[in-house]
């Protein structure tokens, strides 16, 4: 009963910062013509709900695909249907077709504030929830504390109930989906990560995770025996999610081309807003863009890290994250909400952890790859404070720049000097969690193997 206890005081703070934040302001507020986000997704309801399906992602007299045209898969479409209907009951001057671009009101910013804050209490909210309780070999101490840091994560809270998205429920599809497989229901889980891959494309970037793991373990049960039974229903369940998801779609050819050439964009390029570091980071030395075409650009897929339970690096790579988004939440006028979050994530997880005391080469999981490291033992045993130092100089640096960008003007010859600064910082350190990741993740397989050998 106490751990309820404690679990629901934590999804109350958690819900009361994310509505502190959505107080404030969101993308494009009183920026006409285009506005912002916030604008895009109010569009999308009044297209879903006043065109005939077939016209949702085509550009037609009524919808001008130029100005914030649907590019998210149908599930997204479907959920700004239901928004749409639901915001016609209240006022329907919200949803009005081309009278009501632009709409702004206190009213109505409550009611898109509000689908926002729901969509993250049904969807992703339970599944962190369940995911801590989950969690083997661990106190209720630290199923709530990291509850807690996984809800207070700056990132999700600004970009959702600050900037205006709804990523809370394409990530909380995918946890769900994790969630499914952990206790064996393969079939549920493909489902739920189906359902995420048609809500936004952005988990494309977990499918690469989800397909290994699926398809090694049909390989491990034999693909002469039950490893084929399951891949043949795995293989259906994924066909039958698609099929429901895109069903009014696939009248035609042409229809599904057209839904598929919104949903990859390729010729805006990875450069939108300077959110994208490491291209970026490069294009200062080297104009990727005059060298190579869109088309190439989409085959050069940045790999997602797989962050595993290590405290100390998954704080900072949070931190970091959410620091790499600097320029864009400066646009929207969020840089109150981008500090107090950002601090309070970081003192959730101080008073969680005790981060900056779990640094050693165990703790980081770096063990075997230091006894590998013969040679250099002496070395690690100063690790622990040399990694520390860094961390404390990152938090410092990101602080400062942090600070120049909101209250100094850049030079005139130097307009973009403090986003691309920003970008540049982000690139070299998601560089070092990439190889930190790998470096992990490959020893601790190599120890594993080392270990079955022996055995």
């Amino acid at each position: 009963m106490e751990k309820w206890s404690l679990m629901a005081i934590t999804v109350l703070l958690a819900l009361t910062v994310r509505w502190a934040v959505s107080l404030g302001s969101y993308s494009g507020a009183g920026n006409p013509p285009m506005y912002g986000d916030y604008e895009a997704q109010r569009h999308w309801q009044e297209v879903t709900y006043n065109l005939p399906l077939r016209q949702w992602y085509f550009n037609t007299s009524d919808n001008n695909l130029l100005y914030w045209g649907l590019d998210y898969p149908p599930l997204t479409a479907y959920h700004s249907f239901l928004c749409a209907y639901i915001a016609k009951l209240i006022n329907p001057d919200w949803v009005a077709l081309h009278t009501s671009r632009g709409y702004e009101s206190q009213p109505h910013k409550l009611f898109m504030r509000t689908t926002v804050f729901v969509a993250d209490l049904l969807v992703y909210i339970p599944a962190v929830i369940l995911y801590c309780f989950s969690l083997k070999e661990t106190s209720t101490k630290k199923k709530v504390s990291s509850a807690l840091c996984i809800l207070l994560y700056p990132g999700l809270i600004l970009i959702d109930h600050g900037h205006f998205q709804y990523n809370s429920v394409s990530l909380g599809l995918a946890l769900w989906g994790v969630l499914f497989l952990s206790y064996d229901w393969d079939l549920l889980g493909s489902v739920a990560f189906c359902l995420a891959l048609n809500y936004k494309q952005m988990e494309l970037y977990h499918s690469l995770p989800f397909f290994c793991y699926l398809l090694g373990k049909c390989f491990k049960k034999g693909l002469k025996g039950k490893g084929l039974v399951l891949l043949t229903k795995l293989a259906g369940t994924v066909v039958a999610s698609f099929a429901v998801c895109w069903l009014p779609f696939c009248t035609d050819m042409e229809q599904m081309m057209q839904v598929l050439r919104r949903l990859f964009p390729i010729e805006r390029g990875l450069f939108e807003d300077k959110v994208a570091n490491i291209w970026c980071s490069l294009s200062v030395l080297i104009k990727i863009k005059n060298m190579v075409s869109p088309q190439t650009q989409l085959k050069l897929r940045p790999v997602c890290l797989i962050i595993n339970e290590i405290p100390f690096m998954a704080t900072w790579f949070l931190l970091v994250s959410t620091f790499s988004m600097l320029p864009l939440l400066l646009k929207d006028s969020l840089l109150l909400p981008y500090t107090v979050t950002s601090l309070a994530f970081l003192s959730a997880c101080l008073a969680s952890f005790s981060i900056l005391e779990k640094t050693s080469a165990e703790d980081l999981q770096l063990k075997p790859f230091s006894l590998s490291l013969k040679g250099y033992m002496s070395w690690f045993k100063s690790f622990p404070k040399i990694v520390r130092t860094l961390f404390l100089l990152s938090i410092t640096l990101m602080g400062i720049l942090s600070l120049l960008s909101a209250a100094v003007p850049p030079p005139q010859r130097f307009p973009d000097l403090f986003p691309v600064s920003v970008s540049i910082i982000s690139c070299l350190h998601f560089l070092l969690f990439l190889v930190y990741f790998n470096v992990v993740m490959l020893w601790d397989s190599k120890n594993s193997r080392s270990q079955k050998k022996i055995n």
